[in-house]
């Protein structure tokens, strides 16, 4: 009975540590994008427990016709997978600016989108995640983006990043 019970107790252990993961407290990096132009993101991770976390993200895009400033709120679940490898998932909302410039001969659009408006959106994010042995972690992800007064459209983002973690 002593040998079953702590091989039980072994088992227990042995299977809790397999699902244990560790994300960091914080990471901050860049992110590189295209969705509606190509653009950067300024980026910040927040753990706001074992396996979820808060991202904050500042991004920049640039097409022919208009510029964009956004800011991104995503609210992760994190699932490890094996050693450093996670992948994650949550919903997020965000705000944004968007200029516009109908200055080129060929503009495609009519002339109401001219001068700058404010949009809000609803997006979601699925990715990979590697977490090296030094504060390195590199990311693979996509995010649906349902704009609100911005075209009113879905545009679908992928992803790189590397973020410093501490």
């Amino acid at each position: 009975m002593k040998k079953s019970i702590l091989l039980l107790l072994l088992i227990v252990g042995i299977g809790s540590q397999a699902n244990a993961q560790e994300i960091s407290k914080n990471a901050i990096g860049i992110r590189l994008s295209e969705s509606d132009g190509f653009g950067p993101e300024v980026n910040y991770q927040r753990a706001v427990g074992d396996n979820n976390r808060l991202e904050l993200g500042l991004a920049f895009h640039s097409k022919r016709y208009w510029d964009t400033a956004k800011l991104t709120g995503i609210y992760q679940w994190v699932w490890n997978i094996d050693g450093g490898f996670n992948w994650y998932a949550g919903p997020g909302l965000g705000a944004g600016i968007v200029s516009y410039d109908n200055k080129h001969k060929d503009y495609p659009y009519d002339d109401r989108y001219d001068g700058s408006e404010a949009f809000a959106f609803l997006t979601g994010d699925v990715g990979i995640e590697y977490s090296f042995d030094f504060p390195l972690l590199v990311s693979f992800d996509f995010r649906p983006q349902a704009n609100l007064g911005y075209r009113d459209d879905v545009s679908f983002d992928v992803g790189l990043s590397a973020r410093y973690q501490f």
